[in-house]
C-alpha cells in the first residue's frame, strides 16, 4: 500500500475523483470519464466495501456478479494473510509478526474497509516497539481520516502523534506531521495556523503521499495571503525561493500573489477570478469557498483604504477595474459586517476611513478590566467581612 516516493497515495487520488463526481460544477462529460476511472480503481483494488457504498449513493450501478467476484478474492487474500501471521507467530521473530499484521492492515486500507483497517492498525500497534514505526501507523490512520474526511479521527491521530514525539522521533516524521496538521487546520477553517505550519515545512516537504508539492505551494500561498501582514508576506512568501521555483506552474497564482503585494488591484481581481474555479473544485477548500472569497476581498479592500483618509468611490472602482455600483454594494456589506473601518458619503461619492485607534482601544480595555477587577475585590471583601 506504500506509494512510491514522490507519488500521492492511490486512495487519496480516488477520494478527489469521488469528490469531483458529486460536484455540481463539473460537466457531465467529465463526470462520465471520472466514473470510469473510479470503477477501474475499485476493480483493480477489489474495493467491495466502497463499491457497496457508492452503489447506495447511486454513483455506480449495482452488479451482483462483480460484488461476488470481489468478495471471493478478498476472502482468498485474507486467508493467505492470516496464514502468514500464524506462520510468523509460530516460526519467526517479532519484527516478522509485525510485518505480517501490517500487511493485513494495508490490505484493509486498500479495499476501503475503514472499520476493519482501524481495528487491524491497533492490533499492529500492539506488536510495534519503535516510536518511528508507531508514527508510520498514525500516518496511515491520518490518510484514512482524510479519505473519509473524518475530522474527529484526524484530530485524535494528530494528538496521538504529538504524544509519541515526546517519547522520541526523528525530524523527518515531525516535519511530515506539520503538513498533515496544516491540512487539517485548513480543512477546518483555521487558516492562520495552517499557514504557519505550511510555511515551516516549505524547505523540508516530503509528504508527497497526501498531495504533490505544487498543491502544497498552492495551499501555502492561499492561506498566507489572508493571514500574514505585508512585511511577513514579503519575507516568507513573495521572496521565498521554494515558492518562486514552483509558483509559475500554477495558473494565476503568481499574478494573484504579486499583484496584491504590488497594489495592482485590477490585475489582482483578474487573477482572483481565474483562481476561483481552482478553489471551488478543491476537495479541502470547497466547503470554505464563500468564506475565503470574503476574507481575500477584506484584505485587498483594507490594503487599498490604508493609504487614504478619504477617496472617491469612482477612483476606487477604477483602481479595481469594476463599476461604481459594484464597489458601493461590496463596501456596504463589508462595513455593515464590521470588516472595514470606513463610511460612505453617498451624496459626495466619497469613502472616509475611520481606522480604530489602537492606543485608545487599549486604554478603554484597561479601564473596563480595572472596573471588573474592583467589583470582584469589593464582592470578595464583603464575603470576608461576613
Amino acid at each position: 500500500m506504500d506509494a512510491p516516493e514522490g507519488i500521492q497515495q492511490p486512495h487519496l487520488v480516488l477520494a478527489n475523483k469521488l469528490f469531483l463526481l458529486t460536484h455540481p460544477d463539473v460537466q457531465d462529460i467529465e463526470k462520465v470519464r471520472l466514473k470510469e476511472e473510479v470503477l477501474e480503481a475499485v476493480k483493480t483494488n477489489d474495493m467491495a466495501p466502497l463499491f457497496e457504498t457508492l452503489v447506495g449513493q447511486s454513483l455506480l450501478e449495482k452488479d451482483q456478479n462483480f460484488s461476488e467476484s470481489m468478495g471471493s478474492k478478498i476472502e482468498e487474500e485474507l486467508k493467505k494473510l492470516d496464514e502468514k501471521i500464524a506462520d510468523a507467530e509460530e516460526n519467526l521473530g517479532e519484527s516478522e509478526v509485525r510485518e505480517a499484521h501490517l500487511a493485513k492492515s494495508l490490505f484493509y486500507i486498500r479495499i476501503g474497509d475503514k472499520e476493519k483497517a482501524l481495528e487491524q492498525l491497533k492490533v499492529t500497534e500492539t506488536k510495534t516497539v519503535a516510536v518511528g514505526q508507531k508514527m508510520d501507523l498514525v500516518f496511515y490512520t491520518l490518510q484514512l481520516g482524510f479519505f473519509y474526511m473524518d475530522f474527529d479521527l484526524i484530530s485524535k491521530s494528530i494528538d496521538k502523534a504529538k504524544s509519541l514525539f515526546e517519547e522520541g522521533g526523528d525530524w523527518e516524521r515531525k516535519n511530515r506531521l506539520k503538513v498533515y496538521e496544516g491540512l487539517f487546520c485548513m480543512s477546518t477553517r483555521n487558516f492562520k495556523k495552517a499557514a504557519s505550519l505550511f510555511l515551516d515545512s516549505i524547505s523540508t516537504f516530503t509528504t508527497y503521499e497526501i498531495f504533490p508539492y505544487d498543491t502544497f505551494i498552492f495551499y501555502t500561498v492561499l492561506t498566507s495571503i489572508i493571514t500574514l501582514d505585508r512585511v511577513s508576506l514579503k519575507q516568507k512568501v513573495v521572496d521565498a525561493p521554494e515558492i518562486l521555483a514552483v509558483i509559475g506552474k500554477i495558473p494565476h497564482l503568481s499574478e494573484f500573489l504579486n499583484s496584491l503585494y504590488e497594489c495592482q488591484y485590477k490585475s489582482f481581481f483578474s487573477a482572483f477570478a481565474g483562481l476561483t474555479e481552482h478553489i471551488k473544485l478543491d476537495r479541502y477548500l470547497h466547503p470554505h469557498f464563500r468564506y475565503y472569497m470574503r476574507e481575500v476581498r477584506t484584505v485587498v479592500y483594507s490594503q487599498f483604504l490604508e493609504s487614504y483618509k478619504s477617496v472617491t468611490i469612482d477612483a476606487m472602482a477604477k483602481a479595481f477595474g469594476v463599476t461604481v455600483e459594484f464597489i458601493d454594494l461590496e463596501l456596504s456589506r463589508f462595513i455593515a459586517a464590521g470588516k472595514l473601518h470606513c463610511k460612505i458619503d453617498k451624496v459626495a461619492g466619497v469613502l472616509e476611513t475611520n481606522r480604530p485607534d489602537a492606543k485608545n482601544a487599549l486604554y478603554q480595555a484597561t479601564i473596563k478590566q480595572g472596573d471588573f477587577l474592583l467589583n470582584r475585590i469589593q464582592k470578595l471583601s464583603r464575603v470576608i467581612d461576613l
